[in-house]
C-alpha cells in the first residue's frame, strides 16, 4: 500500500461546484481522485460541519450557516456519544453530511493508482469551533484530548472504507489553521502542539498526512510522523525550499510531497501558463538538488496539484476546472520530459 509519486495529479477536496455530477467528474479527471466537499451545494458539506458530525456539544444552524459549541450540551451528550464509540458507521461520514462521499464509494475505483479521502484536522477544527464564551475549544484542556481521539477514529474509519475500494487509498488531514500555532497570540504553543500531534499521528492508520495552503513552520510540520504533505508551493516556494534538511529527512523516510503549483484564483490563474509554472517548479527542484537532494528522488516522491481550493471566484467552478486541466497538462509535459511515462 503506497502513495504514488512520479508527478501524478490530485487536488484538495473543497470545490465551488453546486452540481454533484460535475464536481465528481472533475475530481475523477485527475490521476488520484477524491470525493469533493461542496459547501455551496449544501452547508452539511462544509469541511468543518462534516468533521463535527456526532461530536457532542455541537450547535449547528443550517439556516444561518453557523457552527458553534456549547459546554452544557457537550456534558449532556457525552455519555450517549461514548455508547457508540466502537460503532464504525457512527464515525463515518453519513449521507446527510456528504452525498458526494457515498456517490464516490459507489464507483469502481480499483483501476486507479490510488484514491484519497480527507477530514478536517483537530487543530483547525479546534481553532475554528468557538464555545459559549467565544473561546476556541482547542484551548480547553478537557475537550482537546477527546477531540483528538474523536477525529482519529473518524479518519481511520474513512481510510478503512476507502481501502476497500482501492488498496492504495490514503488520507489528507486538512489543517488550514496549522500556521496559527506559530503565532505569539495563538494561545496554543508549539511545544504542546507537537506533543498532541505526535500522540495523534501515533493513533492514525497509514498512509496519511497533512494538507494545508498556509505557511507554518515547515521544519515542525515535516518532522511529524506522516506519509504525505500537500502544500501551496506556488505561494510558499522560497520559504519551503529553505527547509532543505527537513525535506531531505522526510523524503528519505519515504514521504511524498504534493506540490500545489497551479493557482485557482481568476486573476492569478490568468497570469500563468504551462511554461511559467514548469519553470517555477523546476527552479525549486534545482535549488534542492544543489543542496543534496537528488532530482530522481524528488520526482519519485512527488505529485502535482492545484495550489489552493477556491470558493470566491466570480465564475464559480470555471477557473477551478481550468486549473485542474492545467495541472494534468503540466504533469503530462513534465512526465514526458523526465521520461516517467
Amino acid at each position: 500500500m503506497t502513495i504514488p509519486g512520479n508527478l501524478l495529479t490530485t487536488a484538495m477536496a473543497v470545490m465551488p461546484h453546486t452540481n454533484v455530477d460535475q464536481a465528481l467528474k472533475s475530481a475523477l479527471s485527475l490521476d488520484v481522485p477524491f470525493w469533493p466537499q461542496l459547501p455551496n451545494y449544501d452547508y452539511h458539506e462544509d469541511m468543518y460541519v462534516q468533521a463535527a458530525e456526532h461530536f457532542p456539544g455541537i450547535l449547528l444552524d443550517m439556516k444561518k450557516k453557523t457552527l458553534r459549541f456549547s459546554m452544557d450540551k457537550f456534558i449532556a451528550e457525552f455519555e450517549e456519544t461514548m455508547t457508540h464509540f466502537e460503532e464504525v458507521e457512527y464515525f463515518d461520514v453519513s449521507t446527510t453530511y456528504s452525498v458526494v462521499y457515498h456517490r464516490f464509494l459507489d464507483l469502481d475505483l480499483s483501476h486507479r493508482p490510488a484514491i484519497r479521502g480527507q477530514l478536517e484536522g483537530p487543530v483547525s477544527f479546534g481553532f475554528n469551533l468557538l464555545d459559549q464564551d467565544d473561546r476556541p475549544i482547542l484551548f480547553d484542556d478537557t475537550i482537546r484530548p477527546f477531540m483528538f481521539e474523536f477525529m482519529a477514529k473518524r479518519i481511520n474509519v474513512q481510510l478503512k472504507k476507502l481501502k476497500l475500494k482501492n488498496p492504495n487509498a490514503f488520507m489528507f488531514i486538512d489543517e488550514p489553521g496549522m500556521q496559527f500555532i506559530f503565532s505569539a497570540l495563538s494561545g496554543y504553543g508549539e511545544q504542546k502542539a507537537k506533543q498532541d500531534l505526535d500522540q495523534f499521528f501515533a493513533t492514525l492508520d497509514s498512509p496519511r498526512g497533512i494538507h494545508l495552503c498556509g505557511n507554518p513552520d515547515w521544519d515542525f510540520l515535516l518532522g511529524l510522523d506522516m506519509d504525505v504533505l500537500s502544500l501551496d508551493v506556488y505561494t510558499n516556494a522560497e520559504i519551503f525550499a529553505a527547509s532543505t534538511q527537513s525535506i531531505k529527512k522526510f523524503l528519505n523516510k519515504g514521504g511524498v510531497l504534493v506540490w500545489g503549483i497551479v493557482p485557482t484564483g481568476i486573476e492569478t490563474f490568468e497570469k500563468e501558463n504551462l511554461d511559467l509554472l514548469a519553470f517555477k517548479l523546476k527552479g525549486i527542484w534545482k535549488a534542492l538538488e544543489k543542496k543534496g537532494i537528488p532530482l530522481d528522488q524528488i520526482l519519485d516522491k512527488s505529485m502535482l496539484s492545484p495550489a489552493t481550493c477556491c470558493l470566491v471566484n466570480e465564475d464559480r467552478e470555471k477557473t477551478v476546472e481550468k486549473a485542474f486541466r492545467l495541472t494534468n497538462m503540466l504533469s503530462q509535459n513534465l512526465r514526458e520530459e523526465y521520461k516517467l511515462i
